[in-house]
């Protein structure tokens, strides 16, 4: 029988329907050219960028069977939260560049999801607008802070006592950043100041900055670990630390305090030269030993992404520019069909994998396409 339309051309394979790759090209087409590329592009050659999708393209799952598992439990513990689903929302700026909503809407649909949003120092909501938000959906919605620590310590302090009278569950501390990436897109386009009318709104009324007018976040190379010290004594909330690839940084953060890790790249937007963050994982989660959750972001486009992660050591991932898709082609609605499509392939795949849970996985249920072994061994 024919399908009419939906036969391919010339007897080509049909491609198969996918929901993030709708959603980027809508939100492609209806995006200002300069700010699409400011959420698509990466430092460098955005070799890094590339990787991190590539890099889960050479890997395989190998299933398990007759297990009688039932259907998977998705449900992760983390600091300061318990997620429906290991597919968190991870820190993306200027979402108001995206929709008029901008992180509002994020916020309701990482809510109504039942997962955390990690919301951006350079959101241009302010944070307690963000939690505000999550918490009209789910008075449990937890929102975590991501923070870049700034070489004055009194505005550290001040931001991190938003978040904590916003009601922020985490600290998320971006310590991949000595300086700003070189991102070759926003130089050709001349992008380095948001238009009229938008702002990092968290950096408004901070020491030292102007009265009517956002403090530039500021990086700095002379940071340290003395300055994660500090603010471990700080804060009562948990502390995560994300952009950690090097195994000793692993170790070394565990013993100053933090409560988890994230293993990222910064989607690629910093180090053009750093390995894909799957690739980086295994040996993360192995200095790690299960001490503290580790977490991972960059590259992930599909539930079969997220298990190869789960079972190479991540506790959860955060996903950054399907988020993006989403908001820019459907708003709210957008978001909610990205979460719901990666935590239903999740299941999916999990159930596949014979897996009971989230944690349900061993390492060397991942291996490399071609028959070159484990993956991370």
């Amino acid at each position: 029988m024919s399908t009419g339309a939906l036969d391919p051309p010339s007897g080509a394979p049909a491609l198969p329907f996918d929901v993030l790759d709708e959603l980027r090209d809508q939100a492609r087409a209806r995006l200002d050219p300069v700010h699409w590329d400011f959420y698509e592009g990466g430092a460098g050659r955005e070799t890094a960028v590339a990787e991190n999708v590539s890099a889960f393209g050479r890997l395989a799952l190998l299933p398990r069977i007759l297990r009688g598992a039932g259907p998977p439990d998705t449900a992760v513990e983390l600091p300061g939260a318990r997620a429906a689903t290991p597919v968190l929302v991870a820190p993306t700026a200027f979402h108001r560049l995206a929709h008029p909503d901008g992180e509002r809407a994020t916020a309701r649909a990482a809510a109504a999801a039942g997962t955390v949003l990690i919301t951006s120092m350079a959101a241009t909501t302010a944070v307690a607008d963000v939690v505000a938000a999550a918490r009209e959906v789910r008075a449990d919605a937890a929102v975590w802070f991501q923070l870049y620590l700034q070489p004055r310590a009194d505005v550290t302090d001040a931001l991190v006592r938003r978040a904590e009278d916003a009601g922020c569950t985490a600290l998320v501390v971006t310590a991949d950043s000595p300086v700003f990436g070189r991102r070759a897109r926003d130089d050709r386009n001349g992008f380095h100041d948001l238009p009229p009318g938008y702002a990092a709104e968290n950096m408004r009324g901070l020491p030292g900055g102007p009265p009517d007018a956002p403090l530039d976040i500021a990086m700095s190379p002379a940071l340290s670990w003395d300055d994660l010290r500090r603010l471990r004594e700080r804060t009562e909330l948990p502390v995560l630390v994300k952009g950690v690839l090097y195994p000793d940084d692993a170790r070394h953060a565990i013993g100053d305090g933090a409560d988890g890790l994230i293993v990222s790249n910064h989607g690629g937007r910093q180090l053009d030269a750093a390995p894909a963050t799957i690739e980086a994982l295994p040996r993360i989660a192995e200095a790690v030993a299960g001490r503290v959750p580790v977490l991972l972001d960059g590259g992930i486009r599909s539930g079969a992404d997220v298990v190869a992660a789960l079972a190479l050591g991540a506790t959860a991932v955060g996903i950054g520019r399907p988020v993006l898709w989403g908001l820019a082609a459907e708003g709210e609605a957008g978001v909610a069909r990205v979460l719901a499509e990666l935590a239903e392939q999740t299941a999916h795949v999990l159930t596949l994998c014979g897996a009971r849970d989230c944690a349900d996985l061993n390492r060397d249920q991942v291996v490399v396409r071609g028959g070159q072994g484990v993956a991370g061994a």
